[in-house]
């Protein structure tokens, strides 16, 4: 337990930035399953939607440091194979 007043503040502002970022990590990976199963069953033009506010989500956790930048234009790139599979 920390004892200085400053080291009790840092650990309530890590433990929030840590639930919020959990909270945003949990949401992609729910997304990225979402979107796998619409691929999936064939429904191409929501998948197709969907992509586009995945995509968004995802460069968004990249660009403020909850993912990292490559991560997030891997797992774009990985989707966007699969969903042009999907078309074919």
């Amino acid at each position: 337990m920390p004892n200085l007043k400053s080291a009790c503040k840092r650990l309530k502002q890590s433990r929030k930035k840590y639930l919020l970022n959990k909270a945003v990590k949990s949401e992609l990976k729910t997304r990225i399953k979402k979107f796998r199963q619409l691929v999936e069953d064939k429904k191409i033009s929501e998948a197709d939607e969907y992509f586009k506010e995945l995509e968004k989500r995802l460069m968004q956790a990249g660009s403020s440091n909850i993912i990292h930048k490559n991560k997030a234009s891997r797992h774009v790139s990985r989707l966007q194979v699969l969903l042009n599979q999907a078309k074919k």
